[in-house]
């Protein structure tokens, strides 16, 4: 089984999703995560929304309210993780080892901090009025949520652009400082829509919260989708008057969504004269027909949070389950000790590596079920359904202290997996007694059922042995 491409991608937590989050960072990523090849993570930047906003009631809303857009857009919780930032705790932990070998050159040269310093220079106040260091040092926070979790494509605005290769700089950094010759911290790459890298509002420029500017995705429904629109800023050139496509923000949110044909002619009709006003109907109709049939899924989800928390909470699992083992080989490396219980015995630690992992999800008819993951990412064994998560809970802590891969094949402790026909064709199962617990297939071929058999057995084997090292 190969490798997944690792792709993250998070929206700060300060206002109500636009059409800037969903054409710059939403669609393409979700696009990327439908991928067979991508492992895909998403989360929700509330750290980062501290240093926008000391409204906690607005950061709590837009949390909830961006969560359903994430979700009514298409995202799958079962395929990918979903999370929120802080409740992440091994991210401001990695923020911290990362601040220390950042150069105060570097963050100086920070595009959010350089503008707010020119900007009270203009004001002839103090460069640094106003300026935190959470706004100055906020690229380093950025960094953490890329890095903790080993991303490699990141789906950014072109402004975003810089905190990636930030990241890069870090990490080149880290591992030259600490990983002997090894490369802990993967390098990200940035992922930007040619076509449409930053969608303008409706004054022409970023659209964004901080300048009012924004036509929102979901709030409102059709009606405010319209009236933002008719809000956009045009020239005085009347019906059949020819008007330059360029000259504001109408034609540029045109073609981010519409085909590379439409949007050309699109321009081409305002070049012979096409009126604003109608202009603006057409571009309304024309976002409509994208985001309308997801609005109905975002207003039901704003009704029952509770399903968005349990989603929640239960994508903060399988990220820390990532987090935890980068995190202890990170703290070693800078010569600090993994924490432990106070009750649990101190061992000596030994080299970690990426294991395969166990996940819980509650599948849509309501059942539990537990998955193992490959250390790669990719699925190797899903479980029978259980009523309770404490049920796959249980079972998952059964094969973790069963003794390794090996105790599983001989049949020992009850458990043992086996190749062989299947529905559907040839198929992995573990079994306890008589009783399937779990399954990975079908596959075309019982040759191609024995290897997955053998990747399985080792991955298995590695988590044990990993779990055992401490």
């Amino acid at each position: 089984m190969s490798a997944r491409t690792r792709v993250l991608t998070g929206i700060t937590t300060t206002g109500t999703p636009h059409l800037g989050n969903y054409v710059g960072a939403i669609r393409p990523a979700l696009r990327m995560a439908r991928d067979a090849g991508t492992d895909a993570f998403f989360f929700l930047a509330d750290y980062h929304a501290l240093i926008k906003c000391d409204d906690p009631e607005r950061v709590a809303g837009s949390r909830m309210q961006i969560a359903c857009a994430w979700l009514a857009c298409g995202l799958d919780p079962q395929r990918v993780t979903f999370y929120r930032q802080s409740d992440i705790p091994e991210i401001p932990e990695l923020t911290w080892l990362l601040t220390c070998v950042t150069a105060k050159g570097l963050m100086n040269r920070a595009h959010a901090y350089k503008a707010a310093v020119d900007a009270n220079t203009a004001r002839g106040e103090d460069a640094d009025t106003g300026i935190t260091l959470g706004l100055y040092s906020y690229p380093v926070l950025m960094a953490a949520d890329i890095l903790m979790f080993g991303a490699q494509r990141v789906p950014v605005g072109r402004d975003q652009v810089q905190h990636i290769e930030m990241a890069r700089d870090l990490a080149q950094r880290f591992n030259h400082l600490y990983g002997a010759g090894e490369d802990l911290l993967t390098l990200p790459e940035a992922v930007v829509d040619e076509d449409v890298a930053t969608l303008p509002g409706l004054d022409g420029r970023k659209m964004s919260k901080s300048y009012d500017n924004t036509i929102p995705l979901f709030a409102g429904g059709p009606r405010a989708l319209e009236d933002a629109i008719a809000r956009i800023v045009t020239d005085s050139r009347r019906p059949g008057e020819p008007k330059d496509p360029d000259s504001n923000a109408l034609c540029a949110i045109y073609r981010a969504f519409a085909t590379r044909e439409q949007g050309d002619a699109f321009a081409a009709e305002l070049r012979a004269g096409l009126a604003w006003g109608e202009a603006k109907r057409r571009l309304a109709a024309q976002i409509e027909a994208e985001i309308g049939p997801m609005r109905k899924r975002y207003d039901m989800l704003t009704v029952h949070s509770d399903q968005v928390e349990e989603i929640l909470l239960e994508g903060a699992g399988k990220a820390r389950e990532q987090a935890r083992p980068l995190l202890d080989t990170l703290r070693r490396a800078v010569g600090l000790r993994a924490p432990r219980p106070a009750s649990a015995p101190v061992m000596r630690p030994g080299p970690s590596v990426l294991v395969g992992r166990f996940v819980t999800f509650r599948a849509k008819d309501g059942h539990f079920h537990f998955r193992f993951l490959g250390a790669d990412g990719a699925d190797l064994l899903l479980s029978v359904p259980f009523d309770t998560p404490q049920q796959a809970g249980n079972w998952i802590g059964v094969l973790d202290k069963a003794g390794g891969a090996s105790s599983f094949v001989w049949g020992r402790q009850g458990l043992h997996l086996e190749a062989g026909e299947h529905v559907g064709g040839h198929a992995c199962a573990l079994w306890y007694g008589d009783e399937r617990l779990a399954e990975s297939g079908p596959f075309a071929s019982a040759e191609d059922c024995e290897a997955a058999l053998r990747h399985l057995v080792a991955e298995l084997e590695a988590r044990w042995r990993s779990l055992q090292a401490g």
